[in-house]
């Protein structure tokens, strides 16, 4: 592994708990037991952390983007009392109906962060919970990962071929391994 490696994170069911009327507000936005402590661990580790998402509840008009920065303001306040760092955060706004190359499974936002950091994302781990982030992550040449928290469960049951894709109970126990690996 190169100096600083970098892990790419969705956020929604691998970071917070999933919500299925959208997280509108701060207070809205709970960490998964024992996330802020992986992403410092992995901070620790040398790991840059970047969060890919999909935050279509924009273009669907039932937040705005004051809201979403002060969730992610709050994602971040947390992380760095746990001791770590988020150094990025690329988000798709658009509904699936807009058919954007940048929402997943498309690897829009993942070329997007590859250009802007200037990287290669062969070989660099993401994690997600849903089909739509092995996908994308896939598409762009990085290496996916699962874990069973968020809609993780439903994507394990589903038909959806994983291909050999790791799975892991939570990101605690995937940033575990990947730590493992980094030294």
């Amino acid at each position: 592994m190169s100096a600083c490696p970098l892990l790419i994170l969705d956020r929604d069911g691998v970071i917070n708990e999933e919500s299925n009327t959208f997280i509108k507000e701060p207070q809205e936005w709970h960490p998964i037991p024992g996330s802020l402590k992986a992403i410092a661990s992995a901070h620790r580790q040398g790991f840059r952390i970047v969060v890919v998402t999909n935050q279509s509840g924009l273009g669907r008009g039932v937040l705005n983007i004051d809201a979403l920065n002060r969730i992610h303001e709050e994602m971040h306040r947390q992380v760095i009392t746990a001791g770590g760092v988020i150094d990025a955060i690329f988000f798709c706004p658009h509904t699936p109906e807009d058919c954007c190359p940048c929402r997943k499974p498309n690897p829009g936002l993942y070329l997007e962060l590859a250009k802007r950091l200037g990287v290669s994302l062969r070989g660099v781990p993401a994690i997600g919970d849903r089909p739509s982030d092995i996908e994308a992550a896939q598409r762009a040449g990085a290496a996916p990962r699962l874990v069973k928290t968020g809609r993780g469960c439903e994507t394990l049951a589903s038909e959806f071929d994983l291909n050999e894709v790791p799975v892991y109970p939570d990101l605690a126990a995937a940033v575990r391994e990947l730590v493992g690996e980094s030294r």
